[in-house]
């Protein structure tokens, strides 16, 4: 089943809440705001499935020892239930935008094993100092501006930059070509995101994966629609689908990149 912030169940609610309290536990006054955007904001949050993504934005960088208390909540907090996708920025990171975007710090289930390794051993290997860039904040900034909530702080537009639509597309297009890869591997997720990016350049429609999802089923040839319907049936739920075949997902694959094709000719 799929929730938004306005269905939130009271785990949900309770989960977000507890992390914003920690956040601001551990930065103190520099919070300028933080923002939720993706699935928990667009009406596609499915608790077995997705992540809780956050924005959050100081007024000033984020020093390696609050890097390693944040490394530490969310080592502890991410995958209790839910997982978190986070990343921390500075007002100066964002007042003169570039892409990619610069970030001081950021958190993902992805990051966890080396989070983990510098907290055990007591290094700075990845939890430092340093300045990343991340060309992904391009589109997580884009959603939060269209459809994102504000938990606190500032509202959206007066910190948030509107990001130019070559950005949005450079950056949603990275996600789209790793998809074409791991369509076998991570059928549910690079399916619908293809969709998605479909969908935007077709229409320039900012979408959820089960938006999209809904949108491929109304849209595309019928003898794909089964497969759509297996994805987003399975995408709601937690089950797996090992009944979908390799070959159902190229055809999905290969139209859609027909269709992109045309997109771009004209």
């Amino acid at each position: 089943m799929s929730y938004s912030w306005k269905t939130r169940t009271p785990t949900i609610e309770k989960f977000v809440l507890t992390i914003q309290a920690k956040i601001n536990e551990i930065c103190n006054h520099t919070i300028v705001g933080i923002y939720l955007h993706g699935s928990l904001t667009m009406g596609g949050f499915n608790p077995g499935r997705s992540d809780i993504d956050i924005l959050v934005v100081t007024n000033e960088p984020v020093s390696g020892i609050t890097k390693k208390k944040l490394a530490q909540l969310f080592v502890f907090h991410s995958n209790s239930p839910y997982p978190i996708e986070i990343s921390f920025l500075n007002t100066n990171q964002l007042q003169k935008w570039q892409h990619p975007c610069p970030f001081d710090f950021h958190y993902s289930e992805y990051w966890r094993e080396r989070y983990e390794s510098d907290l055990d051993k007591g290094t700075a290997k990845f939890i430092n100092d340093a300045i990343h860039v991340d060309p992904d904040l391009a589109a997580h900034i884009t959603v939060l501006n269209h459809r994102g909530i504000c938990m606190e702080g500032k509202p959206i537009a007066e910190v948030f930059p509107s990001i130019p639509k070559e950005d949005y597309i450079s950056s949603i297009m990275g996600d789209f070509e790793d998809c074409l890869e791991n369509i076998v591997a991570d059928p549910i997720y690079c399916i619908l995101n293809m969709l998605r990016v479909y969908w935007y350049l077709k229409d320039g429609v900012i979408s959820s994966k089960q938006e999209a999802g809904e949108w491929g089923m109304e849209i595309l040839p019928t003898e794909l629609k089964i497969t759509i319907q297996k994805i987003v049936n399975d995408y709601s739920s937690r089950t797996d689908i090992s009944r979908i075949h390799e070959t159902e997902l190229l055809r999905i694959k290969n139209y859609v990149i027909g269709e992109m094709k045309k997109l771009t000719i004209t």
